[in-house]
C-alpha cells in the first residue's frame, strides 16, 4: 500500500520537480490509500491558488484512492504517534494511516525524514 502526503499530491498537480516521484504511487490506484485529511489540505491550497474548480478535480482525482476517514482508534493511534514523533496532527494521521495499512509513506515533508517506513524526497525548487 502507499499513502501520498499533501506535499507530494501538490508536488504532483503543480508538475514540480518531484513530480515523477510521486507519479510512481499515485498510478497505483489498487494500492493507494488517501488519508481524509490530505484531501482537506489539498483541496485548501488548490482552492487558494487556483479555484474551486481546479480543488474539486484534485480532490476528485485522490478519491479515486481508498480513502480513510478519522476514526476514533485512527485518532487514538495518531495521537500517540505526533507524541512519540513530535509530529505536528496532520502529520501525525498521516503517518499513523500508513503504518495502519502496513503502507509506503511519500513525501519531500522534512518532518518524515529518517523514519521507517518513508519514501522521502529533498523538496527541490524550480529550476
Amino acid at each position: 500500500m502507499n499513502v501520498v502526503d499533501s506535499s507530494g499530491w501538490l508536488e504532483f498537480f503543480a508538475d514540480g520537480p518531484n513530480a515523477d516521484g510521486f507519479a510512481v504511487p499515485l498510478a497505483d490506484k489498487a494500492s493507494l490509500v488517501v488519508p481524509s485529511i490530505t484531501i482537506y489540505e489539498v483541496f485548501k491550497v488548490v482552492c487558494r491558488q487556483r479555484g474551486e474548480d481546479a480543488a474539486l478535480q484534485a480532490a476528485a482525482l485522490m478519491q479515486q484512492g481508498r480513502v480513510v476517514e478519522l476514526s476514533s482508534s485512527l485518532a487514538m493511534v495518531a495521537a500517540k504517534t505526533s507524541l512519540d514523533l513530535a509530529l505536528p496532527m496532520a502529520d501525525s494521521i498521516i503517518l499513523a494511516t500508513a503504518r495502519l495499512h502496513h503502507g509506503v509513506l511519500w513525501t519531500q515533508d522534512e518532518h518524515f525524514n529518517g523514519l521507517s517506513g518513508v519514501q522521502y524526497f529533498l523538496k527541490r525548487q524550480r529550476e
